[in-house]
């Protein structure tokens, strides 16, 4: 197999570890996701922005450099570069200043943004010589691997919860798949495809579990950065079930900057999850970067009701690292945001692409109202601080008014606060006892934060 040139090696999400680039791979000794690295420095003297300009390539696929795939292995059908479609009239009603705008991935083969992912894992398995391939999926995943498998004559099997809608298992079935409703949801479909492992021969395509997808979610944010003249936006919504897409944006965004054709600043990254199936929300809240099973996922939004994801530290890390937040959204919120969107501008959402609508509306919402002040914080603070966040407030201001803080020190004690973990409520009677009985100064309470953060 000829080797890929700009393709190093491949690495442990969590310890590190490098791993042959030209092995067959799922998960790390660890259980979790191998991430692909490049010779970034090789890249940068070979190709430049004005390359992307001029290359005949199609679609995604004029990213290939920053792929792993060869030119001979490349399965194409079609692919082009999605819209972005401002939707001014909603800023508009929003009474938001700034462009706002949604990326068309309608336009992707299979009408899926999941085109991006299978398109360049089935490239994978076709130049590894993999001939049967298994997938967990909630509709979409399902049709986008059948279709580039059956382009690659690879096998290729699904399995879908019994819910899914029968448009998509229809989809699926004349894309030449064999496709079996479980009784349960995708991540008991999952379960069927890793213990079918070894006794039938597929290869689980599963999210996160084979390195590839993600190399071909991250083309989104590629061809994000090219469409707006390699300016990025200050913030983007983005639908979570697998986390995928967000991980492959970030992981873009960090190797464009690497290559010098972004600038230091990137987007904040925004988790959106359904209230019915919300665990990186509920964890993220928590300070952790692991969630746990969301038990009984319910929600209209199909495409993100994923009750457990390999890659949730991921998510959390890329949304933390950005600055951004984790939400949630109800179900009624999804359709009042798809339909407002509709009728206001043409464009009709998938409620997984609504609930970034809805989110983007609700986070704004809880921004303005100054009865609200928790909830103002809410999305941007992690959960201990907010969970007593009258008493910060309230030892503050007591502060501010003794003179003990000057205005100097007051936003750097409020930062120190909020990102000292385990801030409990007893270290906290501390500081107000400091505070309301010792002739501290600014510099001193400083320390004595500093001090209690140290101990347990």
């Amino acid at each position: 197999m000829k080797k890929n040139t700009f393709v190093t090696h491949l690495e442990c999400s969590i310890s590190g570890k490098r791993y042959e680039k030209d092995l067959v791979h799922g998960l790390s000794d660890k259980g979790k996701p191998l991430l692909v690295r490049y010779d970034l420095e090789k890249i940068k003297e070979v190709f430049s922005k004005d390359y992307i300009k001029k290359t005949d390539k199609n679609g995604f696929w004029r990213y290939s450099f920053l792929l792993p795939v060869e030119t001979s292995n490349i399965i194409s059908l079609g692919e082009v570069l999605t819209p972005l479609i401002s939707l001014d009239n909603v800023a508009k009603k929003l009474n938001q200043k700034g462009d706002l705008l949604v990326k068309d991935e309608g336009l992707l083969p299979t009408s899926s943004f999941k085109a991006r992912g299978l398109g360049v894992a089935v490239s994978m398995a076709k130049q590894f010589g993999i001939g049967h391939l298994a997938i967990p999926s909630n509709g979409n995943a399902g049709a986008a691997m059948a279709a580039y498998g059956a382009k690659a004559g690879i096998k290729c099997t699904v399995f879908c919860p019994d819910d899914t809608p029968e448009i998509n298992i229809r989809e699926i079935s004349r894309l030449g798949a064999e496709i079996f409703k479980v009784n349960g949801l995708i991540n008991d479909c999952g379960k069927i495809v890793r213990e079918g492992k070894d006794e039938v021969g597929w290869f689980d395509v599963s999210t996160l579990k084979e390195p590839y997808r993600i190399e071909g979610k991250k083309t989104m944010g590629l061809e994000l950065a090219e469409q707006l003249n390699w300016e990025l936006p200050d913030v983007i919504f983005y639908p979570t079930g697998g986390g995928t897409g967000l991980i492959g944006m970030w992981k873009a965004f960090s190797e464009l900057q690497k290559l010098g054709w972004v600038g230091k600043k990137l987007p904040r990254m925004v988790a959106v999850q359904a209230d019915g199936c919300a665990p990186i929300v509920d964890a993220w809240r928590q300070g952790k970067e692991t969630a746990e099973l969301w038990e009984n996922a319910n929600t209209i939004a199909a495409g993100i009701r994923v009750p457990v994801v390999v890659g949730d530290f991921l998510i959390i890390r890329a949304v933390n690292e950005s600055d951004g937040f984790a939400i949630s959204v109800s179900d009624n919120e999804i359709v009042e945001a798809r339909d407002f969107v509709s009728k206001t501008e043409g464009t009709l959402l998938c409620p997984e692409g609504a609930a970034t609508l809805a989110a983007f509306k609700k986070s704004l919402i809880t921004s303005r109202s100054p009865t609200k002040a928790a909830e103002k914080i809410e999305p941007i603070l992690p959960p201990l601080f907010r969970n007593n966040l009258a008493l910060l407030i309230r030892l503050l201001l007591i502060a501010n008014s003794k003179g003990v803080l000057p205005p100097s020190f007051l936003k750097l004690i409020l930062i120190k606060l909020i990102f000292t973990p385990l801030f409990s409520l007893e270290k906290i009677s501390i500081l107000s006892k400091a505070i309301l009985f010792l002739p501290f100064n600014g510099s001193a309470f400083f320390v004595l934060i500093n001090l209690l953060a140290s101990l347990p």
